[in-house]
């Protein structure tokens, strides 16, 4: 079984990202990664380069005419997976705020072993866990998406969808997948906050195709308070991955979410009620089909 990661990134150091972190994250369990890295206003080529010999860049250019919806982050997310040879079973794609906790590598291997030969299984899916304001915090609202596929069969049919969230196959069919006993780490939201409200900034250009006069008091923001959004929040008393250790004691704001409610909205209270008690959250979106 051979086993290529693939990612995208640009502006990485610029907007804070983990993407080192990232990408040694889902090393120990890929014989190869590829990653497409875009034209960028700082040195997150130099710093990619520098990771480790198993990592592939290819250098692109972003199609800023294919912003709307974020489908720019498809198209360089597809890039990196067309670049895949042939020769590997699974393709392990990672974000560039996303990590992977070690404890999983054993649950990732065998999940690939064991549904290597299953035609019927095209990829793996991953719970999550959303990360906000701290690296001591997860985000409890019923709209942090709980679950998505990162390990697709190294099939050129399969593309990444929308805006890079998911996957779907020709002609635009969702995954069939298994869902394994591990967890996606992201990181989005704990971020140094002047670097924090540079990418929301930045991602109002990316979803938006034309008229951003309705955003422009986000924009002229230059400093982003989490104390201030209000996100409902639950402490995190486990360990982080072992990439993070660094990362993590570097971290140099305050964050106190007390004064937030403990629900954000009725409609968030209620969702959450009935999946405590059932498992379900009423109305979920799901880019896939569980087999």
């Amino acid at each position: 079984m051979k086993v290529c990661g693939f990612s995208f990134i640009r502006n990485g150091v610029k907007y804070d990202y983990p993407f080192e972190q990232s990408l040694l994250s889902i090393l120990p369990v890929c014989d190869e990664v590829v990653i497409a890295v875009g034209r960028s206003e700082d040195d997150t080529l130099q710093r990619v380069r520098s990771i480790d010999p198993k990592i592939r860049i290819i250098e692109t250019d972003w199609d800023m005419s294919q912003k709307e919806g974020g489908r720019v982050l498809s198209l360089e997310t597809n890039k990196a997976f067309q670049a895949i040879a042939d020769e590997y079973d699974w393709a392990f794609y990672i974000q560039g705020d996303e990590v992977v906790h070690e404890k999983y590598y054993p649950a990732i291997r065998e999940a690939m072993e064991k549904h290597l030969r299953n035609s019927n299984v095209d990829g793996l899916l991953f719970n999550y866990l959303h990360f906000f304001g701290s690296y001591d915090y997860v985000g409890a609202k019923y709209s942090w998406y709980r679950r998505e596929i990162r390990i697709v069969r190294n099939d050129k049919n399969i593309f990444s969808y929308r805006d890079a969230q998911g996957f779907r196959k020709k002609p635009g069919e969702k995954l069939r997948v298994k869902l394994i006993d591990a967890f996606i780490y992201h990181y989005g939201w704990v971020r140094n906050p002047n670097a924090l409200q540079q990418k929301i900034n930045a991602n109002i250009h990316v979803y938006k195709q034309n008229d951003e006069k309705g955003h422009l008091e986000e924009m002229c923001k230059l400093v982003y308070d989490y104390n201030d959004a209000g996100e409902p929040v639950v402490p995190f008393s486990d360990t982080h991955p072992a990439v993070m250790k660094e990362r993590i004691q570097e971290q140099n704001w305050p964050f106190q979410p007390a004064a937030s409610p403990r629900y954000a909205s009725a409609k968030d209270k209620f969702k959450r009620i009935v999946f405590r008690y059932t498992g379900w959250y009423p109305g979920e979106y799901k880019n896939y089909k569980l087999v």
